[in-house]
Formats: C-alpha cells, sequence, structure tokens
C-alpha cells in the first residue's frame, strides 16, 4: 500500500499544511516536547507547561469552531500568464454569515509545484456581516503548459492565529503559462515566393483578393465572371478583366522536442528544450511582424501542425500551441519528416530550430534543399553535439542555453 495516498496522510498532511498557522505549529511542537520531558519524570514541573499549552490549543479550537465564517470567494484568475513574471488574481470576499468575521486570509492551498506564491499569509482584517472587501493574490508561474489551480481558502484565525477555521465557496481556474521570450531586433530570412495552388480561396479567407492589372481582349476559354461588361459596350469586342495569381513567403518553423529517456526534468522542466521553445517564440514573434506565412511542426507526444500569419491566424494562438509542447522521448522526426515532405512543394523556407545534430537531422535538412527550399538551422546547446555539423546547403547557428535564456541574441 502506497502510504502517501492513504486518508490518514492526507488529512495529516491537511493539518500541517493549511489548518495550522505558523505560530500554530510552534504550539504543537512544544506541546509534543513537554508531554515527552513530562512522562521521563514528575520532579520537574513540565507537566504544567503541557496543560498550559493544551488549554491554549483546546480554547483556540473551541472559539474558532464556534465562531468560524461563512465566507464566499469571488472572481477567478487570470486564464494567461507568462514564465517567470508574476500575474495578480483580483478576488472579492463576502460575508454570508450572520456574524462578524475576524482576523480573515486568503490563499491557496496545494498549488502546483512550478508555482510561488508572494503571499503566503495575507491578513485581511475584519468583516462585518453581508460586506465585501477585494484581495490581491500573487503569483510566479515557473514552468509553461496549461495548469490547473485550487480555488483560493478564505479563513478566519481568529482567536490566537493557532489555526485556520472558516467555510469558503470558490471556483477552481485553469492558467496557460506562455513560454517567456526576448523579441529580436531583426531576422535574416533567406526566403522566395511561391505559387500556392488554390491561392484565390486562400486569399478570400484572409480577406484579400487577387491584385487586378488590367484588361484584354477575350480569348476563347476564358471564365465568363471575369467579363468586363462596361469595357464590352464601350469598345463594341468583348472584354476581360485580367488579374495576377496569388505568391506567398512560406516558412515552415520546425521545433526540435527530442529529450533522451535517461533524463529528468526539473522544476523548470529540460534547460535545452525549454530555450528552444523560447527560441521558437522569438522567431515566430519577428515572422507575424512580417508577410509570411508560418507553418509549425513540433513533435510531442502527438503532431502539432499549426499555420499563422498574414491575418490567417494571430501570433497569441501559435503561442497557445507552443506552451503546451511537450518532451519526446522517441525521435520526433520519423513523425515530423513525412508531414514536412508533403509540403515542401508550397513551402519557401525551413527554419529548424534543433536541440542536436545527427543522421536523422541531416536527412531531414536535405530533402528541404533538394525540394528547392531555403533552410536556416538554430542549434541550440551547450555540449558538443552527437554528430560534427557538416551541412554546407544553408545557414547553421550554434547557440548555447544561456544565450537565449539572458535575451543575449538581437539578429539572427
Amino acid at each position: 500500500m502506497n502510504w502517501e495516498r492513504s486518508v490518514a496522510y492526507r488529512y495529516l498532511r491537511y493539518l500541517w499544511t493549511y489548518r495550522f498557522t505558523a505560530g500554530g505549529k510552534w504550539v504543537i511542537l512544544a506541546l509534543l516536547s513537554s508531554a515527552v520531558l513530562g512522562s521521563a519524570t514528575i520532579e520537574i514541573p513540565v507537566y504544567q507547561i503541557f496543560c498550559a499549552l493544551l488549554i491554549l490549543l483546546c480554547a483556540d479550537r473551541i472559539t474558532g469552531f464556534l465562531l468560524r465564517p461563512k465566507l464566499e470567494v469571488l472572481g477567478t484568475f487570470p486564464t494567461q500568464a507568462v514564465a517567470g513574471q508574476w500575474v495578480t488574481g483580483r478576488y472579492e470576499l463576502v460575508n454570508r454569515g450572520k456574524w462578524p468575521a475576524f482576523d480573515l486570509g486568503l490563499r491557496f492551498l496545494r498549488l502546483p509545484g512550478s508555482f510561488d506564491a508572494v503571499d503566503q499569509e495575507m491578513t485581511l482584517g475584519d468583516l462585518a456581516s453581508g460586506e465585501r472587501r477585494t484581495a490581491m493574490l500573487r503569483l510566479c508561474p515557473q514552468r509553461r503548459g496549461l495548469h490547473s489551480l485550487p480555488p483560493p481558502r478564505a479563513y478566519s484565525t481568529f482567536p490566537f492565529n493557532l489555526t485556520r477555521d472558516g467555510r469558503s465557496q470558490a471556483q477552481p481556474s485553469s492558467v496557460l503559462v506562455l513560454p517567456h521570450f526576448h523579441p529580436l531586433a531583426g531576422l535574416e530570412v533567406p526566403i522566395g515566393t511561391r505559387y500556392q495552388p488554390g491561392g484565390i480561396a486562400l486569399t478570400s479567407n484572409v480577406g484579400e483578393s487577387p491584385e487586378y492589372i488590367g484588361n484584354r481582349e477575350y480569348v476563347a476559354g476564358d471564365a465568363a465572371r471575369r467579363i468586363d461588361h462596361r469595357s464590352w459596350a464601350r469598345l463594341a469586342r468583348p472584354v476581360v478583366r485580367e488579374y495576377q495569381e496569388e505568391y506567398y513567403c512560406r516558412v515552415a518553423l520546425v521545433l526540435d522536442t527530442f529529450v533522451p529517456a535517461g533524463r529528468r526534468a526539473g522544476r523548470r522542466g529540460f534547460a535545452d528544450l525549454e530555450a528552444a521553445i523560447s527560441l521558437s517564440a522569438s522567431v515566430a514573434d519577428a515572422l507575424s511582424r512580417g508577410e509570411y506565412l508560418i507553418d509549425l511542426f513540433a513533435a510531442g507526444p502527438e503532431l502539432y501542425v499549426f499555420q499563422a500569419g498574414r491575418h490567417t491566424a494571430h501570433f497569441d494562438n501559435l503561442m497557445e500551441i507552443v506552451a503546451c509542447v511537450e518532451a519526446c522521448r522517441q525521435n520526433p522526426f520519423e513523425t515530423i519528416a513525412p508531414a514536412l515532405a508533403d509540403e515542401l512543394t508550397n513551402i519557401s523556407t525551413v527554419i529548424g530550430v534543433l536541440l542536436d545534430w545527427d543522421a536523422s537531422r541531416r536527412r531531414l535538412a536535405q530533402t528541404a534543399v533538394e525540394m528547392g527550399c531555403s533552410v536556416k538551422l538554430l542549434v541550440v546547446r551547450d555540449d558538443e553535439p552527437t554528430e560534427p555539423i557538416d551541412f554546407d546547403d544553408g545557414q547553421v547557428i550554434r547557440l548555447s542555453i544561456d544565450q537565449i535564456v539572458q535575451g543575449g541574441i538581437e539578429v539572427l
């Protein structure tokens, strides 16, 4: 039996982490110490200390139970945050009981391990029956991803600030923690334009239309909807409008998420993977400020394929996808390569954010070159790669984790 899942263990943990305050914990420790010393000899009047502490604790528990307030906590925590940055939740406490509530406090119980709370003990004073009071709770998420937060607990430490009592109602919330990144001042992208099949349909979806370049005489087979009736009436012969087909600069952003199975994640995740995701966000941010179509290929437990740019989707949507990407314990390029190969005929540039360099990554880059794409590789690694980087058909830049985390990169 796993003792950590037992009811007794969970109840004792609840008492120690929530029910007793810091002062209450010292009283409990002093009570146990005096009980041990008092049981050893009766010559020293240690039992008097034990009795006094026991009476104090019982008086606090009885009074706190009889006067425990009935509180309601209104409000929710912000739905989005950024890793490493403080975020503030605004709540409103309402006293629904018949009696005033004294020495009120508000806190989260059992936060996820990747969250830091700035205010462990927050005192809000007294609250009369039916009154409301606003309180702020600040948290600092250390790791990106979708996290569930427990409902905040409102309580009273009256009368001796030894225990917490109170009946409170609140709603749990979830927070999507986005990766932190440093914007790039410039990004050199070796690009070209390629004709996109179905370009007219695509541009209609993004609120654009093919560019009108002039008129010409009607030729058998021209679409009737392009006939310019006014020009036909003026010239007394059929005339059609001529449009320029749509060409786009389409960039594939390939994110390497492979982490060997022997490694274990720290409190902030895998340092190299988090740096690669931060760098990918910086690159995507720079591309989103230009006239590019961005195709994100990221392999976690599932393959993520997402398109953004030129108003097809917002950069925030892309960040939400990147925030939930998880480490892949199997080589992801076996999954990325077929999906990417199907799109290479329409892609102008491939930007790869890699964690290592080996034969599988070389094959992917070489396939992109053979399909006529420009390739730019960003290798995020402190140690030497598994194999020497011998790729001469594109640009390769090695970056350290500290360079990315500290924001020491301005231009790529």
